[in-house]
């Protein structure tokens, strides 16, 4: 059984023995349930597991002994998420869960002490870093793309994965501003969707008059709003990577002569998020813009954009 999990874990796995009971219209539905990154992820996952000599069903014990195996080698994250994957493996096939044995949760709590660091995050853009940023740009086609997305993607909040899957037909213009679409993202596997208010800037700095400009001079009316730019000034059909974004980021800030060291495509989210926090926007109606779930989420951009607000010692010194 390891080895047919290994290699074909996806939704058909789910209740083996049940299997059968299903009607087609059923089984078609299950084979959607899952995310095609999220199945590729869980497939990875336990083949990493087999290949390290795992079966399932797992025992505890086994469960256990690969994660010694690991500790100290992998990241902690990546290893709490193959325990994940093992975990979810046996929910979806019906079979006991050795996951959920308490010796499993105490070695996880002893990797997390033993090996555990504070998770790397992406240095938040803050509003004036750029707006520095944005000064240092002029107007050529290239100028005006990285413009418009780097103001769209702070004054949204949205995630780099959201911006480059934007297109056109997601921007719609009103009195008073944009709105835009954003029709699915990571918390929202099942694509209901959301609707982003973008006003009109107070500064030189708009993103809506960003927007207009970009779509102007690209001549942009369907498909990816975000698309690359060749070296001879020609706009491109398909859309930008995330990748690509982190890049362009960088290479901004370099420019505007900010070390760009520790910043990603997430920092304009975070900087959102963080700046908003220290302007005193409160959660909900930050969350309401970045779609964050629960305040949880969005607590560590909170604490950060509050580490000055009504500080004991700027009242001492």
């Amino acid at each position: 059984m390891g080895e047919r999990f290994a290699v074909n874990c996806n939704a058909d796995t789910f209740l083996p023995a049940a299997r059968e009971t299903l009607t087609d219209e059923a089984t078609d539905l299950l084979r959607h349930s899952l995310a095609p990154a999220t199945e590729r992820a869980l497939r990875g996952d336990l083949t990493h597991f087999q290949d390290w000599g795992g079966s399932l069903p797992a025992t505890p014990a086994t469960v256990c002994a690969y994660v010694g195996d690991h500790a100290g080698y992998h990241a902690v994250a990546t290893i709490q998420r193959r325990v994940a994957s093992i975990s979810k493996a046996h929910e979806m096939a019906g079979l006991p869960n050795p996951c959920r044995a308490e010796v499993v949760k105490a070695t996880l709590r002893g990797l997390r002490r033993k090996h555990g660091t504070a998770q790397r995050q992406a240095k938040p853009l803050m509003r004036d870093d750029l707006l520095l940023v944005l000064d240092s740009l002029g107007e050529t086609l290239r100028d005006q793309r990285d413009r418009a997305l780097l103001l769209l993607g702070f004054a949204g909040g949205f995630r780099r994965s959201e911006l480059v899957a934007l297109e056109r037909a997601d921007i719609e213009t009103v009195r008073q501003g944009l709105i835009v679409t954003i029709k699915r993202s990571k918390t929202d596997q099942e694509g209901a969707g959301r609707r982003i208010g973008i006003p009109h800037g107070r500064t030189r700095h708009c993103p809506v008059a960003a927007i207009e400009a970009w779509l102007s001079a690209s001549a942009i009316d369907t498909g990816p709003l975000f698309r690359p730019i060749t070296r001879h000034g020609h706009v491109a059909t398909n859309p930008l990577t995330g990748d690509v974004v982190s890049v362009l980021l960088r290479e901004r800030l370099a420019t505007a002569g900010i070390d760009p060291e520790g910043y990603s495509g997430h920092s304009l989210r975070a900087g959102f998020a963080t700046s908003a926090a220290q302007a005193g926007v409160s959660a909900l109606k930050i969350r309401a813009m970045t779609g964050h779930a629960t305040d949880a989420m969005l607590a560590r951009y909170v604490r950060e954009g509050e580490l000055f607000t009504g500080n004991a010692a700027g009242a001492l010194l």
